[in-house]
């Protein structure tokens, strides 16, 4: 009998207030398949980024459990947690008095990585990304937008982490770019076999991108499947509105 893949990321009965009376979060179960994108899909207050940093332990739940691979958040050491995470955001974030290589690189050194295993890590991720070398010791002001996010996925997976945690990366970027982008991170998701969670507002990203989708309004889950079932069987009219009016 074939044992069922650990999930890269259960909610269990999880709830979220920021406020005593609302909800961003309202009693989300969700199990996530592992080695493979899920987006998350919802319009701004939904849920979405809340959800991503609940995964991170950023922010914790009034009640309910989010596991990670299996185990629940630790309560402690969340430095080595967070460790087996890549996280990159809008815009890439990086740091502007740093070269390039040494943006990508940051954790591993403080890892304690030794400097030939992170110019190999380093090696790999810019070809894959399809970045020239020669622009390692520059600064991130030198790069384009587009490259400025890959770049951001470089380090975001430096580490080789078994979870990535995207939240809008390629919102910011032009829709030309946005297409080669796409192209690249699918291949890089692939060889590198990372499970991934992907927060967006866009639906046809969403489609592009994974092979899972979770719904989310208001804070609640309308509908958690493999791409194709949401597309094909929609579960309500706002889940058949964003598949008929964005696709």
């Amino acid at each position: 009998m074939t044992e069922t893949p650990t999930p890269c990321v259960e909610f269990d009965h999880v709830s979220k207030r920021f406020r005593p009376d609302q909800a961003v979060l309202d009693d989300v179960s969700l199990s996530l398949p592992a080695g493979i994108t899920t987006a998350v899909v919802g319009a701004s207050g939904s849920g979405k980024t809340t959800l991503l940093q609940l995964v991170n332990a950023v922010l914790r739940p009034e009640s309910g459990v989010v596991r990670v691979f299996g185990e629940p958040i630790p309560d402690g050491d969340l430095v080595s947690f967070r460790r087996g995470i890549g996280y990159a955001v809008q815009g890439a974030g990086l740091f502007p008095h740093l070269t390039n290589r040494d943006n990508v690189e940051l954790l591993a050194k403080l890892s304690g990585w030794p400097r030939e295993r992170r110019e190999a890590r380093f090696a790999l991720l810019m070809e894959q990304m399809e970045l020239p070398l020669d622009v390692a010791e520059r600064y991130p002001d030198a790069l384009s937008g587009g490259q400025q996010q890959r770049l951001g996925l470089c380090r975001a997976l430096m580490l080789e982490p078994r979870l990535l945690l995207l939240d809008e990366p390629f919102s910011a970027i032009d829709p030309i770019t946005r297409m080669g982008i796409y192209q690249t991170f699918r291949n890089v998701q692939t060889r590198e076999g990372v499970s991934t969670l992907l927060v967006t507002h866009d639906m046809r990203e969403a489609v592009r991108l994974a092979g899972h989708l979770v719904i989310l309004r208001d804070g609640r889950v309308l509908q958690a499947a493999p791409t194709g079932q949401v597309v094909d069987e929609p579960a309500d009219d706002y889940v058949r509105s964003l598949v008929t009016e964005q696709l």
